[in-house]
């Protein structure tokens, strides 16, 4: 930091931190989240080299291939999931799919963590629905028949129809202007 760099304003890590959870709440961030992790497990195990002490374990399966693009494939559907969420019935869809074929082709599903996150992932996208927008709240102070609650909304007019109506159509033809509207044929 030099001399001439500006401080950060003192809210702005809260403004970015709400800034964040109101995109956050607007798609299936956790069902992506999941679907990410699930693929990165599932990825991860085929093409790791862990060392024990001295002793250097690699899991090179021919399930290699089929572990890159089945990971390959969920990571992708978990960002899909965060940008595009009106498509989250397919993504959902397809990630459990995937999770279920990773099963057989891929180390058990990257040993079944990776199998279940990606599951979770995706039923969580599937069940995701977007909220409805936050209605405007009636003052604190407003007494009940001012605050707009349905028990106070004024009822509708209650006419009964055909009585004395002047739009009384039963004699409907073109030649009256009514055109044949509220006509059968």
């Amino acid at each position: 930091m030099s001399a001439e760099t500006p401080a950060a304003e003192p809210g702005q890590f809260t403004r970015r931190r709400l800034q964040f959870r109101a995109w956050r709440g607007t798609r299936p961030f956790w069902a992506g989240l999941f679907v990410m992790v699930g693929g990165f497990l599932i990825l991860y195990f085929p093409y790791a080299h862990v060392q024990l002490g001295h002793i250097s374990m690699t899991m090179g399966t021919p399930g290699g291939s089929s572990s890159l693009i089945i990971g390959g494939l969920l990571f992708v559907l978990g960002i899909i999931l965060w940008f595009q969420q009106h498509i989250r019935v397919f993504g959902g869809v397809a990630a459990i799919l995937l999770a279920l074929v990773s099963l057989p082709l891929s180390n058990i599903g990257g040993f079944i963590v990776g199998f279940l996150c990606a599951l979770t992932g995706g039923a969580m996208a599937i069940a995701w629905a977007p909220g409805a927008p936050a209605q405007p709240q009636p003052p604190a102070g407003a007494a009940p028949a001012q605050g707009g609650s349905p028990a106070a909304a004024p009822l509708p007019e209650q006419r009964v129809y055909g009585v004395d109506e002047p739009n009384d159509l039963s004699g409907t033809n073109p030649a009256n202007g009514a055109n044949g509207r509220h006509s059968a044929g």
